[in-house]
């Protein structure tokens, strides 16, 4: 990974110097602005995901402030970490701070599926605004083409799963079939249309909320352009960290970016500039909050590496119990 990352830099890595001065022009009140609005995403996300869990576990439902930490210690797990580890950590961290059943682990994986879902729902539209509004780079047509494939068939299994009713009671059922039913059980709010409309009316402010930070992000840099610009930007920023390669894909993304922009007349080296800057806009909120969450949990950063592997024995071990 190291290797690959050298080589996209020494292939697509801009003059330094350019970079440098790029930042020397940065209006440091526009970026304050970016940060807060990043704060009122984050906020209203973690309520969608309150939601959603509601429907799922109505009689252990835990408090907001606590569903809050545990988003802001998933934000900062998979900014700092490879792979998806903070989707697991959100897990054991909330876990900890609600009144435990048999398979509320499982459950509460299933609405972080169902969250993530609600995602793809919005993404799913902005793209379908992007095709049609904004200049795509040809390189980036066909990946989006197949993410949102990918989304839309996620999307219509989940509806299928969630609408199909279980015959048999838990007690009949295998450790690993138990398991899969009470992770089924995240996806009710699917099954709910009120509760399903008010989670994704939550995702949709927290979307347009980090829209608005891109493209008041390009203001700080003094790039202007129009609103379409931001929503191709926000929407390759999603594409390139769909599968994180190393924490924050840091140099894929701006690359990424970079040569977006240069169809709106942007130098690269200036757009690489903004996307450093709006990459440490977009994690500051989750990495902040996330590291004072993890030390009121009395987690370590080491620990919070490790908690994928310490789940997979601890699940290995319940379900033996079960047996």
């Amino acid at each position: 990974m190291l290797a690959l990352a050298a080589g996209l830099a020494a292939w697509r890595g801009p003059d330094l110097g350019v970079v440098s001065d790029a930042f020397s022009f940065v209006v440091w009140q526009w970026v304050a602005l970016a940060v807060l609005i990043n704060l009122v995403s984050v906020i209203v996300r973690s309520v969608a995901w309150k939601i959603v869990i509601d429907q799922a576990l109505p009689e252990s439902a835990p408090r907001h402030r606590s569903v809050f930490a545990a988003f802001c210690i998933g934000l900062l797990g998979n900014a700092a970490l490879p792979g998806r580890v903070g989707e697991v950590a959100r897990v054991i961290v909330l876990t900890r701070r609600m009144r435990r059943s048999r398979g509320t682990w499982a459950t509460l994986l299933g609405t972080v599926f169902t969250h993530r879902l609600l995602d793809v729902i919005v993404a799913g539209a902005l793209v379908i605004y992007v095709v049609y509004v904004a200049r795509i780079p040809d390189w980036a047509r066909p990946a989006l083409a197949i993410v949102l494939g990918i989304g839309v068939g996620l999307l219509l299994a989940a509806l299928l799963l969630a609408r199909r009713q279980g015959r048999l009671a838990l007690d009949e059922l295998s450790p690993v079939r138990r398991v899969l039913r009470m992770a089924r059980l995240g996806l009710t709010v699917l099954k709910r249309p009120a509760a399903a409309v008010g989670a994704l009316l939550f995702q949709v402010v927290g979307w347009t909320a980090q829209l608005l930070a891109v493209w008041i992000t390009f203001r700080a840099f003094g790039i202007d352009e129009s609103i379409e610009a931001a929503a191709l930007v926000l929407v390759l920023m999603n594409l390139v960290t769909v599968f994180p390669l190393w924490p924050g894909n840091v140099g894929l993304l701006q690359a990424a970016i970079a040569l977006s922009l240069l169809s709106y007349g942007v130098g690269y080296a200036r757009g690489f500039a903004y996307g450093i800057g709006l990459q440490a806009i977009e994690v500051s909120v989750g990495v902040t909050l996330g590291l004072v969450f993890l030390a009121r949990e009395g987690f370590s950063f080491a620990m919070l590496r490790r908690m994928p592997e310490v789940t997979e024995v601890d699940m290995d071990e319940r379900v033996e119990r079960i047996a």
